[in-house]
């Protein structure tokens, strides 16, 4: 395995994590980085949003270190320092929304190999929250899982949604298909957003670090979706409404701020959940794991004692 850069100076998450490049079975570059915990309980697959990269789940991983797993997370084909599609870095584009499954399948043959503890647990944050109930559907095996803000469908008009559809079907055939969403811009958003306007946090340290990651790094940053992108994840969406909820126990955080992934969908998705729960958070905006301390702490006790209870079940 050849190894890949880790930013540390950003992640702040803890000492002794590696990272690696990849290569998937479609033969792209992706980046995964994990951090190792001697007598860990198990292993969580972090599977990030979209826009997002390794190190912004150091604190995570730190917190999750603390309460004895050990963590894993990605750099999804096109975003972060893997493989991007386009010429244009600021674009995020895929070909195919299933194509994601290419990456989840190469991280779990790299966290066999390298030997990170079982059981392994997954948690996924807005897009990595489709990639993750789709790879769940596949049998991706995991003792549980839980989701943050999941993407299973996104805030748009009623005025704005045929549109979106529309455009973006005939992107392919007509041969604009990467062409940057209307509406979408390059930079990225912790870059142009100021605090008080921003939907993704209510701690202004983490909203300074977000934009610090950035300007520190800009090979990490990314802007809007193409219009292929778009419509990919739209029918990915579509097509796993229609599926009954898998039989993994889950947990899933919905802010009641939250602006960016459907409510709706997700108070659907987990209303007919087998061993599903979810939790409502009073003033969560999308990025809960990444918001005031009080916050994302009670998140991290609580996941971790659900974790801790299939284990304890298991047992």
């Amino acid at each position: 395995m050849e190894a890949a850069p880790l930013y540390e100076e950003i992640a702040y998450g803890p000492a002794g994590g590696v990272a690696h490049w990849l290569t998937t079975s479609d033969g792209l570059r992706i980046r995964v980085g994990h951090w190792p915990l001697a007598h860990a309980k198990g292993t969580i697959l972090i599977f990030p949003g979209r826009t997002e990269f390794v190190e912004k789940y150091g604190m995570s991983a730190q917190a999750f270190q603390d309460r004895g797993y050990a963590s894993l997370a990605i750099d999804w084909r096109g975003q972060g320092i893997a493989d991007r599609m386009t010429p244009n870095r600021a674009i995020g584009h895929v070909g195919e929304f299933a194509d994601y499954q290419h990456d989840v399948a190469a991280t779990i043959t790299y966290a066999e190999k390298v030997g990170l503890p079982r059981p392994y647990f997954l948690l996924a944050h807005s897009m990595g929250g489709c990639i993750g109930l789709r790879a769940l559907h596949e049998g991706l095996d995991v003792q549980a899982a839980m989701f943050s803000a999941p993407m299973w469908g996104v805030q748009m008009s009623a005025a704005l949604r045929p549109l979106a559809w529309g455009l973006s079907t005939v992107s392919t055939p007509l041969g604009f298909d990467k062409t940057i969403a209307p509406g979408q811009v390059e930079e990225g958003y912790a870059l142009r957003c100021d605090f008080a306007e921003n939907t993704l946090t209510n701690d202004p340290a983490m909203w300074a670090m977000f934009g610090d990651q950035l300007r520190k790094h800009p090979d990490l940053g990314l802007g809007g979706p193409s219009l292929r992108w778009l419509n990919t994840s739209l029918r990915e969406m579509h097509r796993l409404s229609t599926l009954p909820s898998p039989s993994v126990p889950c947990l899933t955080y919905l802010g009641t701020d939250e602006a960016i992934v459907d409510p709706f969908r997700i108070r659907a998705r987990m209303k007919d959940w087998p061993e599903g729960t979810l939790r409502v958070i009073k003033g969560g905006k999308h990025e809960m794991l990444m918001d005031l301390p009080q916050m994302r702490d009670m998140i991290f006790d609580e996941t971790a004692a659900f974790f801790d209870a299939q284990l304890a079940q298991a047992a």
